[in-house]
């Protein structure tokens, strides 16, 4: 998608809305197809990673280049040092369930000398339509950091996440262990993949993502810092304006209007409801139980990946209240349940475990969509774990008159310079 395209841009955990549907187009030639094998659920959880086809989707030639495609973006340009080669991996990995699935992701490869590069693992914010993800979109605020590690002389390795991209199925929402399957497994294709263009991926891999994705990041150290891939180790963490503690602050939150518009509260009430519901129940029977009239005969549909930004947008109404039920109310102010259980997991990424990497929070003062107080509780839990984390606050920086976007673009800028110092 070129930069003139108009978007739609909301987020919190983030929502990425792309106005119009727009798949990058790849080069044939340069496809590089695995041998199928079967696909049972045994031979899927030994063959997690897998890769089942890589495609080159297009090359900046140069520094100059990559920096002109930064900038359409909205990012910044003079992290740029190299040209890029940007591919669509499609791999192995499992769903919620532990069943066999595919999912895709991008992965960009500086144009440099052959070599070991270091990967920087990135994940991507909340997307509705199953094209708003790294692999499918270019000149774009969701594919732009990846881009950004790879001219800057990394490996930048972003999933597009299950049920996006090139991926079957629904996408389950904040789910923070099929975000981490499919992150891990994305890395495993891709080190299978970086021979073929002379480069291998060095063991250490920084970690970092932005909104529904700081989870995400944090979910992938976890599991890197516990041994779940024989290769891969965490050598940096730097999460970018989580949700975290969905539960005690975001939901609280998006019935504050001074807190988070009225318009997104009710874009991220309606997802956590439909989403939970899909993938665990227990919500509602009936979406007519949480959602008013005319909304819960539609807004199941708007969030089944095939509608955009702002045809979600437009089957919402402009506040929660105006949006659910008294029921549907209560559950954002005292979730019980399910919805309570699997959003308070979310959660675990800072409660359950304490990151031996280097560590850095970042977050915007005035974010308006994922409120700074996620930021401060998780600190707090990681030092009561015993890791004294130091927060970034990235100042005004605001991306299409959003704070909470413009924390990525800030942020991308800064974790270059902070993966450069790690690593030399």
């Amino acid at each position: 998608m070129h930069a003139h395209t108009p978007l739609v841009t909301v987020a919190c955990a983030a929502l990425l809305l792309a106005g119009a549907p727009a798949a990058v187009a790849a080069e044939p030639a340069a496809t590089v197809a695995a041998a199928s094998a079967p696909a049972t659920a045994e031979h899927e959880q030994r063959h997690r990673g897998a890769l089942v086809s890589a495609e080159l989707l297009y090359t900046l030639d140069g520094r100059a280049e990559a920096a002109a495609e930064l900038a359409a973006a909205g990012f910044d340009g003079s992290v740029a040092r190299y040209g890029v080669d940007v591919y669509r991996l499609v791999y192995r990995t499992v769903d919620p369930a532990g069943r066999p699935t595919t999912a895709s992701g991008l992965l960009a490869l500086p144009r440099t000398h052959q070599g070991a590069l270091h990967a920087v693992s990135f994940a991507h914010g909340t997307g509705v339509h199953k094209e708003d993800a790294p692999s499918m979109r270019r000149r774009n605020f969701v594919s732009a950091a990846p881009i950004s590690y790879a001219t800057a002389g990394f490996a930048g390795v972003a999933p597009d996440y299950l049920g996006m991209g090139l991926g079957p199925g629904t996408h389950p929402w904040m789910d923070v262990p099929s975000e981490t399957t499919a992150s891990l497994d994305l890395l495993r294709a891709a080190r299978a993949f970086a021979p073929h263009t002379g480069h291998t991926l060095r063991r250490d891999v920084l970690v970092t993502g932005f909104s529904q994705g700081a989870s995400a990041a944090m979910g992938l150290a976890r599991a890197l810092q516990a041994g779940e891939d024989r290769w891969f180790r965490a050598g940096a963490l730097a999460p970018v304006s989580g949700a975290y503690d969905f539960v005690g602050t975001t939901l609280p939150s998006l019935l504050d209007a001074e807190r988070v518009a009225p318009r997104y509260g009710a874009v991220y009430a309606a997802y956590a409801l439909v989403a939970v519901q899909r993938l665990h129940g227990g919500v509602y029977e009936d979406p007519a139980e949480v959602f008013r009239s005319p909304y819960a005969a539609s807004v199941e549909e708007l969030f089944d990946g095939s509608h955009t930004g702002q045809e979600m947008m437009a089957g919402l109404p402009g506040s929660p209240e105006e949006l659910l039920t008294e029921r549907g109310l209560r559950l954002l102010t005292a979730p019980t349940g399910s919805f309570a259980a699997a959003l308070g997991a979310a959660g675990s990424v800072c409660t359950d475990w304490a990151p031996r990497m280097p560590t850095r929070l970042y977050m915007a003062t005035g974010d308006e969509q994922a409120v700074v107080e996620n930021t401060a509780w998780c600190r707090a839990e990681l030092r009561a774990n015993g890791t004294a984390v130091p927060v970034v606050d990235l100042g005004a920086v605001d991306y299409q008159d959003s704070r909470h976007l413009g924390s990525s673009v800030a942020a991308t800028t800064a974790t270059i310079a902070w993966f450069r110092a790690l690593t030399g």
